[in-house]
């Protein structure tokens, strides 16, 4: 059964940083692109980041740009999203998708693998 599992998420103030974890279990998504979507109540989940199976490949929404990074380590099976300068536009729910080929996808569509995400919210 394929987990995806969310961690590091809360609550910070304008201008701090907070960095999300996504285990992967069940399979190996080492030969397949994740990403990060968010979504916040009565909106539509939105694009974050992606990256490709080797990570030589990273894709960012032009509202996290320059303040976002996405990572993963394959021999962990895990994903990353290192996320400064942080502002209270971003709070919403972090989530984790994973078995986009080949990536970096864009589009909630790409991904048949989901977390429950994490909440991040931002303080003014």
């Amino acid at each position: 059964q394929v987990q995806l599992v969310e961690s590091g998420g809360g609550l910070v103030q304008l201008g701090g940083s907070l960095r999300l974890s996504c285990a992967a279990s069940g399979r190996t998504f080492s030969r397949a692109g994740m990403g990060w979507f968010r979504q916040v109540p009565g909106k539509e989940r939105e694009f974050v980041a992606a990256i490709t199976w080797s990570g030589g490949n990273t894709a960012y929404a032009d509202s996290v740009k320059g303040r976002f990074t996405i990572s993963r380590d394959n021999a962990k099976n895990a994903l990353y999203l290192q996320m400064n300068s942080l502002k209270p536009e971003d709070t919403a729910s972090y989530y984790c998708a994973a078995g986009a080929v080949p990536g970096p996808a864009r589009l909630v569509y790409d991904y048949p693998y989901w977390g429950q995400g994490t909440q991040v919210t931002v303080s003014s």
